[in-house]
């Protein structure tokens, strides 16, 4: 095996530097916002968005006037995507079904798919205002059955985003905030004098939002653990380098940390697609910020075979992997560790961010190893629940239940049993012994 990096991204030690003032700023930030409740809300707000109303949450009214800036076509456009990823939800959350089983004469167990009861949906403005992440959250939210789905996403030039309260308010929010930031995920999450504090917190962002769903998991659930956007294009010679520079730069210009890799087997492919990228950088309009990751964050790996790429692959875990060879369909039996899949030409990682029906909120900093994406699951619990319908099944069980107590040494554990047994099956055992 070769692996021979062409070009290689930023060390892992200068990124842990980055990480580490993050944490810092965030864990300051959230206890004001916990100690000081909606004044701190409104200074952070003021401070970074330069944006303080009298209340945060939008009025009926407030949602229709900015919808109606949102014009026809742009309508259409997000209905018919949401149309899509509400499509798909609604067939993932039917594959999810409650279970009841008689696992023995009299003994009945079963599960039950509960919706989380109050969730809270970031998404993201900043540079770019993420209308289709409404979609992804909200929407998905609201398949499940979440019975109060919070929105907020930060004001785009000291206002309201007209498409993005339009996509929160077709998806389904009930309650929809213009708050950005940390600033919007602790009033989530923590709560405030004027918001309720919701149980779970979902949608992406940028390193200080993660950071904030990161310190306060436990607290209230997340969807996942989610860093700055990466892609990974997996290609041979059936592809030319304009269409995997292409790939690459679509999601680098995400921002200045976007991960961004091209693994492949043929080294001409691989100058070519270093070389269309610097050619692309001096034409696009974003290539101050795509320039900026795939200098510091951009690799090019060459090796000798698609198995030596698969591995390279797995072990990258990268969030989108764009595969364009002629063994798609291997790849796709093959991969274990990644976000999503996006396979072959005719497909592309845009494709799942904004419309095709997936879902785009996924696992980043190789937590694909243990975790899938944002879906409709996410949003519900399994329960599970027994019952037991006779005296026979009664002073089995806990017959049985009584000797592995005791087995460990929980004397009251098995009384729990025993008296079972004494009750339902008529057999006359003594305090705390276990049944023979």
């Amino acid at each position: 095996m070769a692996i021979e990096y062409m070009k290689r991204s930023k060390p892992e030690d200068e990124r842990a530097l980055d990480d580490a003032n993050v944490r810092s700023i965030v864990e300051t930030t959230l206890s004001d916002i916990e100690r000081r409740g909606d004044v701190a809300l409104r200074e952070l707000s003021q401070k970074f968005d330069n944006y303080a109303p009298d209340s945060f949450r939008l009025s009926t009214s407030e949602i229709e006037a900015a919808m109606q800036k949102v014009s026809t076509r742009d309508m259409e456009d997000i209905r018919f995507a949401q149309h899509q990823i509400r499509r798909f939800a609604n067939v993932q959350k039917a594959s999810m079904t409650d279970v009841e089983v008689e696992s023995l004469p009299g003994v009945v167990l079963g599960h039950r798919n509960i919706p989380v009861q109050s969730v809270g949906c970031y998404i993201p403005g900043g540079k770019f205002p993420m209308v289709a992440s409404a979609h992804m959250s909200v929407l998905t939210a609201s398949v499940a059955g979440v019975p109060r789905i919070v929105a907020s996403a930060p004001p785009v030039e000291g206002a309201p985003h007209p498409a993005i309260v339009a996509a929160m308010q077709e998806a389904g929010a009930h309650e929809i905030y213009v708050l950005g930031g940390i600033q919007a995920i602790g009033a989530m999450a923590i709560g405030s004098e004027s918001i309720a504090p919701v149980h779970m917190l979902v949608g992406p962002g940028n390193a200080y939002v993660a950071e904030a769903k990161r310190q306060l998991y436990g607290r209230v659930g997340i969807d996942l653990f989610a860093g700055p956007t990466e892609t990974m294009v997996i290609a041979d010679e059936t592809v030319d380098a304009e269409l995997c520079a292409t790939d690459l730069l679509g999601q680098a210009e995400h921002g200045y940390n976007s991960p961004c890799c091209l693994i492949t087997n043929s080294r001409t492919l691989a100058k070519e697609t270093i070389s269309e990228i610097e050619r692309i950088l001096k034409i696009l309009p974003t290539a101050e910020t795509a320039s900026a990751s795939w200098r510091d964050y951009g690799d090019v790996v060459l090796c000798d075979s698609h198995e030596e790429m698969l591995q390279v692959a797995n072990d990258m875990t990268y969030e989108h992997v764009q595969v364009m060879t002629d063994r798609d369909d291997w790849y796709l039996k093959n991969m274990h560790s990644y976000g999503a899949l996006f396979l072959g030409p005719r497909t592309n990682v845009a494709n799942g961010d904004k419309v095709i029906g997936t879902n785009h909120t996924l696992p980043t900093k190789r937590a694909g190893r243990y975790t899938g994406g944002l879906w409709v699951g996410k949003f519900l619990k399994t329960h599970s629940y027994q019952r037991v319908d006779t005296d026979e099944a009664a002073a089995e069980i806990g017959a049985y239940g009584s000797r592995l107590c005791m087995l460990e040494g929980f004397i009251g554990h098995a009384e729990q049993c025993n008296i079972r047994v004494r009750r339902y099956g008529g057999t006359n055992v003594p305090y705390g012994a276990a049944v023979e």
